[in-house]
């Protein structure tokens, strides 16, 4: 169900951004419109084009799959509650042998660059 209203919703919005972009705008009767034009310049429209009714009917489409997909989606839960637990290793490695680093040797010097010290006899 997810996945036919997401790809609808892709479909809708592809077809509403081709949509508008073929309509001319207002502007385009803006000029005609001080040379005498039939249509007025900020008044009544003349009668809704195919255009005009097409993308009023495909973003009402497109409201109603994004409110559906945000409902569906919020009705899914968290990603983090879906995350499978893995099991812990039991075959742990051994601890290191060495010094665990940040703490210094014995013997070593405190800081980079001091002379070593011996312990004298």
């Amino acid at each position: 169900m997810y996945t036919a209203i997401l790809i609808l919703h892709v479909v809708v919005c592809f077809f509403l951004i081709f949509i508008v972009l073929v309509q001319s705008g207002k502007g385009a009767e803006l000029g005609a419109a001080f040379g005498g034009s039939s249509q007025t310049l900020f008044g009544a429209r003349g009668a809704a084009t195919i255009f005009s009714k097409l993308t009023t009917i495909s973003a009402v489409v497109f409201m109603i799959t994004s409110l559906s997909l945000a409902i569906i989606t919020a009705k899914g839960g968290s990603v983090v509650k879906r995350t499978p637990v893995t099991q812990q290793r039991t075959n742990m490695p051994a601890a290191p042998a060495g010094p665990v680093q940040g703490t210094p040797n014995p013997g070593s010097p405190t800081q980079p660059g001091a002379p070593v010290q011996t312990p004298s006899k």
